[in-house]
Parts: C-alpha cells; structure tokens; sequence
C-alpha cells in the first residue's frame, strides 16, 4: 500500500508544497503558490512585513492543488513537515488572531536594539550562551514592538516564529521548538534553557513563549477546521517543523561537521555544519541548534547570510524587461570574466549582518556609458552575488568553520552556469547540485522520528543529484576579478 508525507516550506517569495512517497523518499509533486511572487510590505526604509494571513491561504490553496494534481488518495498522508522563514515575528491574542503583520527576516528596525542589547549584555556572555549577538533576531523585534506599539504588545498573547503560525492553524495548538528559540536568540546553550536574564533585559515574561515541543516528534494532529481547508486528513500528525536554512542543509543531506549547504535563492546562504559553539565572529555569523542538535551531540549551524543575492537579479531582470533568466545567463555568457571592469555590488535588501549589520546598498561601479550593455550588467550581477559568497566563506573559514563539501540545490541561481563556476572556481571545492526543495526536505522529514539520518541521506542520494560543478583550472582571471570587487566593497564598507 503506497503512503506519502506532505510538507510545506514558508518562504518570503511563496509557500511551496511537495508530497513524496513514504517508503522511497521519491517525490510525487512539487508546486508553489501564488504563481507571483509574494508581497513584502515596506511602510518605511527598510521595514518588511508580511499578513500571516496570506500565508496560511496559500498554505490552503497550495495543499488542495498538490493533491488533486498528483491524484494520490488523500487518505493515505501519514505525517505533515514544516519549513519556515527564519526569524521572523507573529504575535497572537488568546483568540490565536494575529495582531499585527509579521516584521519578517529581512526587515531592519531592530538593528539598534539588538546592537544596544549586545553592548549592555555584554559580548562574551552572549557569545557564550546565545552563541549570536541579539542583533536583527525574533527578540529585538518584539522588543520594538513593545516600545513602539505598546497596546498591541499588551494584547499579546504569545509570540510565534512563522513556522509556529503555520502548525497552530494547522493543529489549533500553540507551541514551539527549541530550534525556533535558537534562531530567535531566547535560547540560553549553557543552561540549556530559556535565557531568562535576557528577558528580564527586554522586560519580557516568560509566559509569552508557547508550549515547547521537539523538532522531531508528534507536535499535533490536524483539526477538522484545517482539514477542510486543506484538503488533509483530520488526526494526521505534525511531525517535523525547522527553520528554512536548517531545513535546506537537511534536504540536501548536510548533518555533519565540514558539510556546508549553500542557497541561492531571494537571499544567499553558506550554512556550515559543525560542532564547536566557539566563534570570534558573532555579529557576523549566525549560529543554530541544527535539526539533529542535542546537548551530547550539539551540532551547530553557522549561518552566513547575504540577503542582497537572488533579488538583485530578479530587479536586474525586472529593470531590463528581460525575457527570462535563461536569456539573462545566455546574454551574461558572451561578456568576459570581470564584465569589461564593470562591478556590482549587490547589497540593497536591507543591513548585511556579514558588513557588520551596514546598508550599503547595490552599486554599479565603474560604468562605461559608451560600451557596457544589459549583457555586461547580467554578467557582473551574477559575478557580484558570487563574490559575496566567496567573501562570507572566508569569514566561516576565518572563524574555525571547516568546508569538506558543498551542496546546493538545482534551483535559482545555481541554475546559473556562471554563477556557479564562479563561486567553485574560486573557493576550490566542487558542488554538488541536489534537484530537491525544502518541501520536499520537510515532508520526507515527517517520516524521521527514528532520527535514522543515514537512511535519510540515500533518499537524497538516491533520487536528487543532478551534477556536479567542478572548479575551473585557470582561475586567473576569476581571482583578479574578484580582487578588483573586493577593493570596491572594502572602500565604501570602511566609509
């Protein structure tokens, strides 16, 4: 009898849904919604918000499409997995209604609270239990809230990352992960608990954390609401729920020490897997309680985001009225390594916590009106997002992260030739390119409660590699290129 697991990945841009088979690990269906991309609401400079809401309609839409489309028999889904956006906020009353947006990842107000938080706490301690800097998280953004909307604040309930959100409509129980307060620095790693001295800092009670469940356990069954707006069974259990990035470097099979998942998607991220909480570079690099974290076996995820990365080129595509990303590489593959002097930097989504939390913007630098073209700037875009990948792995490596292997999955700019032999080319690693999705990662995680991760990474092996980017031998003309965006990075970062 053939069963199947679904899961749904939250991203900034759509919810993406895929069913997969239960024994094999093969996917059935992959598809996302709404067919745009998903508004970000920006009231002001540099804010970003997302109605929670919206989330949970296309959570709806996109699960009642993926099963009539694949015309698997509803019945036979056995668990449900859920990816999220990292470090977002959502705050509820007692009724679960949301109370305001949700201030989502990339959103910058919070910067100067979690900065004060960091000077006042002190870094070494920080540093030592929360393993971050309180930095943009889930926590200075709650703390933003209760100064600046304190009568929303008061009404509040509980506070909920967004994957949190998604499982209290799906379950109609509120609760958390011990993974999810990691991500949102609440989470104290000496003690192994809540860091209570931090929210005695924030003015914070305890009594607005929800109920906190394993990542991987039975955290709730699906109402007989959700169902009916699902299409999911009623009484199937929620068995699985981690942060996107986390979630990404579990569906390409990166659990180890020395494995190092990168994505290249609305954002770009390097997270390497490792098993040393210490760091020297905690406001520039995130660390995480990985999916597979226990306090005997503590792997951490160090997290370098870049958060200019796949949306500079879909502006760049937007801009130019290109007719595709694939004509947008072709055109990029005829203009020569360095784009003819042409250097884009591609910062403009927000404070780059890798540039020490600085918005510096997307530059063009060096334009030659009379010869550089929409091909020249396709090129030095996707040369320019590749760089600041190839800048943040030396940071990791700085800060005692080793790389063995990397794994990317077969999708947004790793589509891109260039992009990708670029970035192998210059840090001198192949990369694997996996065809799989965090949907589809989530919904083969809901069938992990035995925690047999070995079994888990010959699904992946199995079914999803795709190739492998090897690094090009004369990486000359790559290391003078990249030397060149360097020194234009370096001189407006130091302004």
């Amino acid at each position: 009898m053939q069963e199947y697991y679904i899961g749904f990945d939250l991203g900034s841009s759509s919810v993406k849904v895929a069913i997969v088979d239960a024994k094999s690990g093969e996917n059935i269906i992959s598809l996302h919604e709404p067919s745009y991309e998903m508004s970000i609401i920006s009231e002001q400079m540099n804010w970003a918000e997302q109605d929670p809401n919206d989330w949970w309609m296309y959570v709806c839409q996109a699960s009642k499409r993926a099963i009539r489309e694949s015309k698997i028999d509803s019945s036979k889904i056995k668990a449900v997995g859920i990816s999220y956006q990292m470090h977002g906020l959502v705050i509820i009353d007692q009724n679960q209604q949301v109370l305001r947006n949700s201030i989502i990842w990339c959103d910058s107000r919070a910067v100067h609270i979690g900065n004060k938080a960091f000077e006042d706490l002190k870094k070494d301690r920080c540093v030592s239990k929360l393993l971050n800097s309180p930095a943009n998280f889930t926590a200075s953004k709650l703390k933003w809230v209760k100064d600046n909307e304190p009568k929303i604040f008061d009404k509040t309930y509980k506070f909920l990352l967004p994957g949190d959100y998604l499982a209290m409509k799906l379950t109609n129980k509120i609760s958390t992960t011990k993974n999810g307060l990691s991500e949102g620095i609440f989470w104290d790693y000496e003690s192994d608990t809540l860091a209570d001295w931090l929210f005695d800092y924030f003015g914070f009670k305890i009594d607005l954390v929800p109920e906190i469940v394993e990542n991987f356990s039975t955290q709730g069954f699906i109402s007989d609401e959700a169902s009916k707006e699902t299409g999911i069974p009623s009484g199937i259990p929620l068995t699985y729920r981690a942060g996107d990035q986390p979630n990404n470097a579990l569906s390409l099979n990166v659990f180890k020490d020395g494995e190092v998942a990168a994505t290249g998607g609305t954002s770009g991220v390097i997270y390497a897997v490792t098993k040393t909480k210490r760091s020297n570079e905690a406001s520039r690099i995130n660390h995480f309680a990985h999916v597979n974290y226990s306090p005997s076996n503590p792997y951490i995820g160090k997290l370098l985001c870049i958060n200019g990365a796949g949306i500079m080129y879909r502006w760049l595509k937007n801009q130019c009225s290109a007719e595709s990303y694939e004509s947008m590489n072709r055109q990029a593959s005829k203009i020569p390594i360095g784009s003819e002097g042409l250097i884009i930097l591609p910062f403009g989504n927000g404070a780059e916590r890798m540039l020490n939390n600085k918005n510096i913007g997307t530059q063009f630098c060096n334009i030659n009106l009379n010869h550089h073209s929409n091909a020249h700037m396709y090129r030095a875009s996707l040369e320019g997002i590749a760089f600041s990948f190839v800048y943040g792995m030396e940071i990791l490596k700085d800060d005692n992260a080793k790389i063995n292997v990397i794994r990317a999955g077969n999708d947004n700019l790793f589509r891109s030739e260039i992009f990708a032999k670029t970035l192998s080319t210059l840090i001198g690693f192949e990369i694997e390119i996996y065809n799989t999705t965090g949907a589809i990662g989530a919904a083969r995680a809901a069938g992990l409660s035995d925690h047999d991760f070995n079994r888990f990474g010959k699904y992946i092996s199995t079914n999803d590699h795709v190739m492998t980017y090897k690094p090009i031998k004369n990486k000359t003309p790559y290391l003078k290129a990249y030397q060149n965006w360097k020194n234009e990075l370096e001189k407006r970062t130091k302004r």
